[in-house]
């Protein structure tokens, strides 16, 4: 099957200046990929890549099989950008309907209204984008992008002006389009909303993937921590499946065990780690 995003040896340089050294990076059909690394990463220049805005020095990026910038790939393109701007006196129906047809959507009225009602925004569809909070502005952005539905969506930190509600709800969308078969790949620097919602991770570092896996994948074992009476015990090296000798171990020694935990970092950790952070 044909991936929803593959990129292939990408480089890109701006001068001497190599914001790219050969990333390879493929999002499959219903996967939701995350794509994390710190400013000036390379992240912005290869989302650019992928919309055709900027043209690779070598490499190259195909959006479900069909050369980025082309006709064909913009169809199957889907875009949030972080930094967006829609015109203030425009409804969001209006504002929805001007992509429709930039997009070339023939799905009118009940398609502007799945959308909105999709990203909690069915009661706002005459409100005029002026009067929106931001929240609601990022949430009406995720609706544009969806316009024409996409095979691909690339969002750029789709969740940074939303409170916790706003953030459940773009995750639950996201799920709701994985079980579709829309592929995502979401850039963003709220790991926990990535590990929360993502197949998988990408992390890119002086333009190159340094790490790169499921979020389980990226965490290691952090040992096992047990409560006794006798205090609270960290076996440093111990894995899960070491846990059960652990406990009988203990009881055995006489000490009684109130809760035993599994220890592992986070995607945090591993992040910070990947990027030379810690």
């Amino acid at each position: 099957m044909t991936a929803a995003l593959e990129a292939t040896d990408v480089r890109k340089s701006y001068g001497s200046i190599e914001a790219l050294k050969g990333v390879s990076l493929a999002v499959g059909e219903g996967e939701l990929v995350g794509l994390l690394g710190p400013n000036g990463a390379g992240k912005s220049t290869l989302v650019k890549i992928a919309c055709g805005l900027v043209r690779p020095t070598s490499g190259a990026a195909t959006i479900a099989g069909a050369p980025a910038g082309s006709p064909a790939a913009h169809r199957a393109l889907g875009y949030l950008a972080e930094l967006f701007r829609f015109p203030d006196w425009l409804t969001a129906d209006e504002m929805l309907g001007l992509h429709q047809r930039l997009g070339g959507s023939d799905g009118g009225g009940e398609e502007r209204m799945r959308l909105l009602d999709a990203v909690g925004l069915a009661d706002a569809a005459f409100r005029r984008v002026g009067a929106m909070s931001k929240g609601m502005q990022q949430r009406l952005g995720i609706a544009q992008a969806m316009v024409g539905s996409p095979r691909l969506l690339l969002l750029d930190e789709p969740t940074s002006a939303l409170d916790p509600a706003g953030r459940r709800t773009v995750r639950r969308l996201l799920e709701d389009l994985r079980g579709q078969g829309v592929a995502v790949l979401l850039n963003s620097h709220l790991l926990s909303e990535v590990e929360l919602v993502c197949d998988r991770v990408a992390i890119i570092a002086r333009g190159e993937v340094v790490a790169a896996g499921t979020p389980d994948q990226l965490s290691r074992a952090g040992g096992v921590e047990v409560e006794t009476s006798g205090g609270t015990r960290l076996f440093a090296d111990a894995r899960r499946d070491d846990a059960p000798a652990i406990v009988r171990d203990l009881v055995a020694a006489g000490e009684d065990v109130y809760e035993v935990r599994v220890l592992r970092s986070s995607l945090e950790d591993a992040y910070l780690e990947a990027v030379g952070e810690t």
